[in-house]
């Protein structure tokens, strides 16, 4: 990928995140254009449960809907997405032999080899959730590459973060809206 494609496409990714307050919509964007850009079989956008032990499915692209479905990633079997939040960006030669993958038949299964994963972080190293890519074929991805997907990573995360805060802030207008109509008719 050359330097100015890179540029572009980390372009679309923040203009994509400023369009749309939806984060399903934004995150599900991001999926696909970063399997495109990447040249991936797909990409994979999880985030942590309110008790932080659990990755659930947020938005993918290029993958299965049964892959997708195959059941919750736990932190704690998962070695690939503990070593993610710890702050690096990890990588994945052979998804369906390494133990780090929680899931490695249904990777074989779907098709998988390698895998790039890189944390979503706010508040600097906060996890929320994790951005994966997967190839058909075995495939080392380059420093170029990893620092692509970290920025995309990074940018996803301010999404999601800005999604979460618009939402509080409206379901806590809604309740004052709701308690001065309750007092005005009282």
């Amino acid at each position: 990928m050359s330097k100015k494609r890179l540029y572009e496409i980390i372009y679309e990714v923040s203009r994509t995140v400023n369009s749309s307050l939806d984060p399903s919509e934004v995150l599900s964007r991001i999926a696909e254009q970063v399997t495109r850009a990447m040249g991936v079989k797909g990409c994979f956008i999880r985030l942590l449960d309110r008790s932080g032990n659990v990755l659930k499915p947020a938005a993918y692209f290029g993958l299965s809907e049964r892959y997708a479905k195959k059941g919750v990633v736990e932190v704690a079997k998962s070695g690939l997405d503990r070593e993610a939040f710890t702050g690096k960006v990890v990588q994945i030669a052979d998804a369906g032999s390494d133990p780090r993958f929680q899931y490695g038949g249904e990777a074989t299964k779907e098709g998988l080899v390698s895998v790039l994963v890189a944390p979503l972080f706010v508040e600097g190293s906060r996890p929320i959730g994790v951005l994966r890519v997967y190839t058909g074929e075995r495939r080392e991805f380059d420093e170029e590459e990893i620092g692509f997907l970290q920025a995309i990573a990074n940018i996803s995360a301010i999404a999601i973060e800005n999604a979460r805060m618009h939402q509080t802030l409206k379901r806590q207008m809604e309740l004052i809206n709701a308690y001065d109509y309750q007092v005005f008719e009282d």
